[in-house]
This record gives structure tokens, sequence and C-alpha cells, in this order.
């Protein structure tokens, strides 16, 4: 349950970077909020329900349920959020007090949007959150293996889309376009190192290739019984996972054992086992 000094750090940096984020770019651009402080605003308008006390029961009832689900790690880092961004937003407040970089909304937004994309991802990829409906996510991530930056962007949305009744509807669209941007960024950083290359690789040489990737390149190979569709012939099918940095590699090789090879490419979002989020293991033969 121990939280790492590297996770502090990162906890620590992105909260900052939010907060930069809303100092110089959201509050000068007056961009609706979607999260926590979006519903607050929404309930204050039409039920004059007090956004502090709404944020803090909100905030206090998905920590708990974060807690429980998430785990204690998670919930221990992100009490680490809870108390430093206020503080920090505090302080940048003061000192940027009068002073903003821009009033273009357009230029707000965008800077906004990945500001706030970059800042969670890193807070998100240490284990914690940023709180409040930041959590929800997460929850439906571990539960039901829905994308994190698809669930934010659909809470996010609807939140912006409620303060319809009462806002601009020019604040409300760029509202929905920092959405955007800042949940497809999250989704970008959240899979940035382990996104690899699948290659399926069908060859009368496929001996020959299985080996040579084996000592080549290092990388594990493995075999599936196929049969041809045209002439139902008996064949050999090699799957390979492997690196961006290691294809131009293993499609030299495979063509230079056979011009004729069939080879299909995908993209993989992200790969657990030996030689990839474990260490690889040499086992004498």
């Amino acid at each position: 349950m121990k939280t790492n000094k590297k996770d502090i750090i990162s906890i620590l940096l992105g909260n900052t970077l939010l907060a930069l984020a809303v100092i110089l770019f959201i509050v000068p651009g007056h961009l609706l909020s979607g999260g926590t402080t979006g519903i607050s605003l929404f309930l204050n308008h039409y039920f004059h329900l007090p956004i502090s006390i709404f944020t803090f029961i909100f905030n206090f009832i998905v920590f708990i349920i974060g807690a429980l689900i998430l785990g204690k790690k998670f919930a221990l880092q992100t009490l680490i959020s809870t108390f430093y961004y206020p503080f920090i937003l505090g302080v940048f407040e003061f000192s940027f007090q009068g002073f903003y970089l821009t009033d273009d909304i357009l230029i707000n937004t965008l800077f906004a949007g990945v500001l706030v994309g970059v800042a969670i991802a890193i807070v998100i990829k240490a284990g914690a959150s940023t709180g409040g409906m930041d959590i929800p996510p997460l929850i439906l991530n571990k539960l039901f293996k829905i994308p994190v930056s698809i669930s934010m962007y659909v809470f996010d949305s609807l939140i912006v889309l409620a303060q319809f009744g009462f806002s601009d509807v020019r604040q409300c669209l760029y509202g929905i376009v920092l959405i955007f941007i800042y949940t497809m960024v999250i989704d970008k950083i959240l899979v940035m190192g382990a996104q690899k290359i699948e290659v399926k690789i069908i060859s009368s040489k496929y001996e020959e290739i299985r080996k040579a990737i084996l000592t080549n390149v290092d990388r594990g190979v493995t075999m599936l019984h196929g049969q041809t569709g045209y002439l139902l012939e008996n064949t050999e099918v090699l799957i390979n996972v492997i690196s961006t940095r290691e294809l131009v590699q293993v499609e030299r090789l495979v063509k230079s054992i056979d011009e004729d090879a069939f080879m299909i490419i995908s993209n993989v979002h992200e790969v657990q086992g030996r030689g990839f989020n474990l260490e690889k293991e040499y086992i004498e033969k």
C-alpha cells in the first residue's frame, strides 16, 4: 500500500498543471466547466443549493466509493490531490491576479484542453485522481473496462449541456470542444508507451522466419495452425507482438527470407506478459 516518491511527484505535478490551466486559460476564457463544479453550478441555479456544500458532500461520497472499489492506495494518493490542488490553485490565483495571456476564447479552449488532459493523465498514471467526477470514470474502467476518456467525455458533456439553459450558447459549445480536447489528450497519454504492433505472418518458410525473429529481434513468436481458404492447404500462422521501432526490422527480416510472405500489421493498445510488463525469461531447450 506504499506510495512511492515518483507517484507523489507525478500527483503534485499533475495538480499543478491543472491549476495553471484553470487560472491561465479557463478563468480568462470564461469557459464552462464539467466535473463537480459544473454539477454544483447547475444545482445552485435551479435549487439554490450552496456550491461549496454540494461540492464537499459529493466529493466525499465519490471518494469513499472510490476507496472501496479502487483500493486504499488509490484513496491515499487521491487525498494528496484533495489537499494540494486547492492550495496550489490559491497560490496561482494570488500570483496571477489581474494577469492573463489572452482573452481569445478559442486559444484559451485549445490550450486549456491540452493542459487539463496532460494534467489529469499524469495523475491517473500515478494511480490516483484529482477527485470529484474524475473518480466515476476510473470505477467504470475497473468494473466494466470502459475507457476512462470515453466515460469522462460523456459525463462532462452532459454536465456542460445541463448548464445550457442559463449560459451563453457560445460558451456551451466551446465547453464541449474543451472536453473533447482534454479527453482525447488523456486517451493518448494513457496508452503512450503501452501501444504495440501485432504482426501476423503467413509463409511457407515459417520455420526460418520464426528462428530469425527469435534470434535477431529477441521477441517471442506464437504459432497457430491454419488452412488457406482457396486451396485448403495447411499452413502455419506466426503471431509476433513488437514495438513500433521494431516493425521495420521485422518487415525487412521477413522479406529477406520470403518475398511472397503475407503480413497483417495492426495496432495493439496494450500488451501484458513476459517481455512487456514482466521481465523476459530465457529457458534452455
